[in-house]
């Protein structure tokens, strides 16, 4: 076993330009700017454009992590992309956005544990670092709720928005980082928020808005049922990993809570007898964007001054699965500065990425093209339509 801990050296997040304020949805479906602020605390959010994905978000922020924690793509052992909205279910996200970085040391996968997918991603990277099989882990919760919403469903299409925010994790003897986590789940309640399995040919005879198995391809979610769970557990889990930290709530100085709803967050701060200025809200602007909900605060509580040299902060998410999950971080680190010139220079790195991976790419299909099928019952059909062109000229020439 390897005697390290997992600190946080980088951190980013990718927000895409288009705004959508709670005054253009009112114009969509019977809502009001008044209502949805009410209700959930969101005044705004951002939508995806039609040139952006999951990964092109989870990039950008991959790209701003690696930039504060002054890390070379290259030394990057793991990526891990929490997601509900993957680019495919597969290849993963998590591969294209390691052959965008140009990470070719990297192995990478996605993770699907709904809003609180980023909290166990942190986890199963922490664990790969103590345990001695990662170094540098960039973990990154990235969405695309847009593209899986009723936009005609009041309940969820007021609530979600897009956006993309990672960390990046390395291993240090000093001791530090993560310093405890707690992961729940209970499937029992799988009906309650849900995005069943997205296809792209729908059964024929079928609305084009059902997939293959008939379900809906949009989020279904018990809104008041989901608000009763949140409010139950945040509290319990934030009592649990705080005991396992050794921590009394006066220890910690600041909690990042997942996103969703204002007063889910005011509920928890009542339970556990906190001020609720000691949680982090950036909802109004950013909405909920699910797995990628608390990356993105903790850049905006780290702008706002928020955070400072060994400060206590715990992460807490809960959403579908059910599942739910909250760690506690000693947060250490003072980022570097960059120049201008490094900035323009490790832009540059990852349009030569791309380039190297299109030049894998089309060297793969010359190989192809030259080679032929590598599978043993290709070559011999191969072999006998060689024959039988061998025997056909000879027996032109006879």
């Amino acid at each position: 076993m390897s005697n390290q801990y997992a600190h946080i050296i980088g951190w980013g997040k990718y927000l895409p330009p288009r705004v959508v304020t709670n005054e253009e949805i009112s114009r969509i479906v019977d809502t009001s700017d008044e209502w949805i602020m009410a209700r959930t605390g969101i005044r705004e959010r951002r939508i995806a454009g039609p040139g952006e994905t999951t990964a092109t978000l989870a990039f950008e922020a991959a790209a701003r992590a690696l930039e504060v924690a002054d890390v070379h793509p290259s030394e990057v052992d793991l990526i891990i992309v929490a997601t509900s909205t993957p680019e495919t279910i597969f290849p993963a996200t998590a591969s294209l956005v390691q052959d965008y970085l140009g990470s070719r040391n990297a192995g990478a996968f996605d993770l699907s544990a709904a809003c609180s997918g980023f909290v166990y991603a942190l986890s199963m990277a922490s664990n790969a670092i103590s345990a001695g099989s990662s170094q540098v882990a960039l973990v990154i919760g990235a969405e695309t709720m847009s593209r899986v919403l009723d936009w005609q469903d009041r309940g969820t299409c007021i609530l979600f928005g897009d956006g993309a925010g990672a960390v990046v994790l390395k291993g240090s003897s000093v001791p530090g980082g993560l310093l405890a986590s707690s992961l729940r789940s209970d499937g029992s309640g799988a009906d309650l928020l849900r995005l069943p399995a997205v296809y792209s040919s729908p059964v024929p005879g079928l609305d084009p808005t059902f997939s293959a198995n008939g379900h809906p391809r949009t989020i279904t979610m018990n809104g008041r049922q989901i608000f009763r769970f949140a409010t139950q557990v945040v509290s319990d889990i934030v009592e649990e990993v705080m005991e396992k930290a050794d921590l009394t709530p006066d220890d910690v100085a600041l909690i990042i809570p997942h996103q969703a709803n204002a007063r889910i967050v005011e509920a928890a701060a009542k339970k556990l007898k906190m001020p609720v200025e000691r949680f982090f809200l950036n909802l109004e602007h950013a909405g909920n964007t699910s797995a990628a909900s608390i990356p993105i605060a903790l850049c905006d509580a780290v702008e706002a001054g928020r955070l400072a040299p060994n400060d206590n902060v715990i992460f807490v998410g809960f959403g579908g699965g059910l599942t739910w999950a909250a760690s506690v971080l000693k947060w250490d680190v003072t980022p570097p500065p960059v120049s201008l010139s490094q900035r323009q220079w490790r832009r540059m790195r990852y349009v030569i990425a791309r380039t190297r991976s299109r030049l894998r790419q089309t060297g793969r299909s010359v190989s192809s093209m030259v080679s032929g099928s590598p599978t043993p019952e290709a070559r011999m059909r191969d072999a006998e339509r060689n024959e039988k062109k061998s025997r056909s000229k000879k027996k032109r020439k006879a």
